[in-house]
């Protein structure tokens, strides 16, 4: 290898917080330019699904290129924290983005079916995936003690707002029916995390198991969350009521955003759940009582600008973690099943509240399947996974959530996102 080729591999393997932005930003700029003239699949699927075939390549065919090359791509991409990446900096201004647009008038008629999947439906899944992955991971050779196994299963259930709203765009949904996915995806993520952090606690044995705790760790993440980001969002909405700048008007809303998480987090709040709710304050209350048509068009341009950005770069970060994972065979295979496993149990939870309600609410046909092919994992499951603590947990226990994680969000992505269309069609022919 040359000098500049040798100067080129050091450069990526010392890269400060600024390289790192502009070598993500450069690469999701060309994937994204050859899925446009190539493969023209929807921009998110096809940078990721070029960013993995790549990366698996590059493993793949190591023997035949530069060590040193194949090195510096594992070493760049090891050094980048996508748990506090897509957690800390990304998932405040994704949800804040997807809740501008979501009607409320919408979520009200749909809030008892959105309720039930975000809660009841979530934690049912949870322990159906918990307990299955308990015997599968048994079955393939590998040791993951039962409570593990239930954190996996809290971490995979949740369907990713990320992932939803970026396919849900083109995908031809009904009304009432993009209304039940969009809105479950915004509340359960906040939901699920909390679940995550009790199950996490427990199997680490660093928190009590007790009923008051975990209603009071709830109530303080959950309710917390919720007023908070109904405070702040308040707050926004008088400030935007006030003048007619929409410079600074985009300049509150993103202060919003960045300080509003903040805040939750050093609070012990949910986070997400506080900007969803300052989302859909904003978006509908603060866009029709609040702005000028001159604001309305600025502001939803930028948002949409920060949206499309930021997801192209989450879903690139998605495809190049495969460099991290410790792929083996056992663990591999136990993940193909659990695709299969996780899907059987997210049937099964969405179709609690179809059951529950259909006396009293009209639903569409074929409503369970699309809600349940709809039900997309992405980034958030992968931050979480990569979250679980090393001094509490066997490696090998780890990489195999890891790889579990990953291959359902894979094929989450992939399959079901760029299928649920054709879905759609079938089921509703009409739409």
């Amino acid at each position: 290898m040359n000098l500049a080729a040798r100067r080129f591999v050091v450069r990526l393997t010392a890269v400060t917080l600024l390289d790192t932005a502009a070598i993500l930003l450069t690469l999701a700029a060309g994937f994204g330019y050859l899925n446009h003239r190539v493969f023209k699949l929807p921009n998110s699927i096809g940078i990721m699904l070029i960013g993995l075939i790549l990366s698996a390549l590059m493993l793949m065919f190591g023997n035949y290129l530069p060590a040193t090359l194949v090195s510096g791509a594992r070493d760049f991409v090891g050094q980048i924290d996508f748990n506090q990446t897509v957690m800390e900096v990304m998932l405040s201004y994704l949800l804040f983005a997807g809740a501008l647009h979501v009607n409320l008038g919408d979520l009200r008629e749909q809030k008892w079916v959105v309720a039930i999947l975000a809660s009841a439906g979530l934690v049912l899944s949870t322990f159906m995936v918990g307990t299955i992955s308990f015997y599968i991971f048994q079955l393939c050779g590998l040791t993951v003690p039962f409570l593990w196994c239930l954190v996996f299963g809290a971490l995979i259930s949740p369907t990713d707002p990320v992932a939803v709203l970026g396919i849900l765009k083109k995908a031809g949904v009904p009304k009432s029916l993009e209304t039940k996915i969009t809105g479950e995806s915004l509340f359960n993520d906040g939901v699920g995390v909390v679940v995550y952090l009790v199950l996490v606690g427990l199997a680490a044995g660093t928190s009590e198991a007790s009923f008051g705790h975990i209603s009071l760790l709830f109530l303080e993440e959950v309710g917390g969350g919720v007023l908070l980001g109904g405070i702040l969002g308040y707050l926004a909405y008088r400030m935007l009521k006030s003048i007619d700048n929409y410079q600074v008007e985009i300049l509150i809303t993103l202060a919003l955003v960045t300080g509003g998480y903040q805040l939750a987090s050093s609070l012990h709040m949910s986070g997400p759940l506080a900007m969803v709710v300052a989302g859909l304050m904003i978006g509908n209350h603060g866009r029709t009582m609040a702005m000028s048509d001159t604001t309305r068009e600025h502001l939803d341009m930028f948002w949409e600008l920060v949206d499309e950005v930021l997801n192209a770069l989450l879903f690139l970060l998605l495809g190049l973690e495969i460099f991290i994972l410790k792929l083996t065979g056992p663990a591999f295979g136990a993940g193909l099943i659990l695709i299969f496993v996780v899907l059987c149990c997210r049937f099964t939870a969405v179709s609690l509240p179809v059951f529950v309600l259909q006396k009293k609410q009209e639903f569409s046909p074929g409503v369970i399947r699309i809600l349940t092919w709809g039900g997309l994992r992405g980034g958030i499951s992968v931050a979480l996974a990569l979250a679980l603590p090393k001094e509490s947990l066997d490696e090998s226990a780890r990489q195999a959530i890891l790889i579990a994680t990953y291959l359902v969000v894979i094929f989450s992505i992939a399959i079901q996102g760029l299928t649920l269309n054709k879905l759609v069609k079938k089921l509703m022919p009409s739409t």
